[in-house]
């Protein structure tokens, strides 16, 4: 077996995630990077992880979850990919693009690791 990372850049989708009043009534764009470290044994898609599934995990935490800090929602994306796969471990970069809009800046992200136990 080999180790490898996978990495998936830019998945979008739209979240009720926020602090601020009204944040949570209103979807939102983010878009996340993810990481993802696996073992790999062998040539075929049965024996790492698909990357279209990694997108699924990473929208559907999203758009199926609401958390005030962008640090629990990346927290959650990382978690998510860990436990439902065999990946020994992730990271999750969370970016709010509309945040970063409204203080003038050129972007806002947290970013969260999980580990398997």
């Amino acid at each position: 077996m080999a180790s490898s990372v996978i990495t998936v850049s830019g998945v979008r989708a739209m979240g009720r995630h926020g602090a601020n009043p009204g944040e949570q009534a209103r979807e939102q764009e983010f878009v996340v990077d993810v990481t993802v470290w696996v073992e790999v044994d062998g040539d075929s898609l049965a024996a790492t992880l698909d990357y279209r599934w990694i997108v699924e995990v990473v929208r559907a935490t999203i758009e199926k979850t609401s958390f005030v800090l962008l640090e629990s929602l990346a927290q959650a994306v990382a978690r998510s990919l860990v436990e439902q796969s065999p990946a020994g471990r992730a990271t999750a970069v969370v970016h709010k693009p509309a945040a970063a809009r409204s203080l003038a800046v050129t972007d806002v992200a947290a970013e969260a690791s999980a580990a398997a136990e």
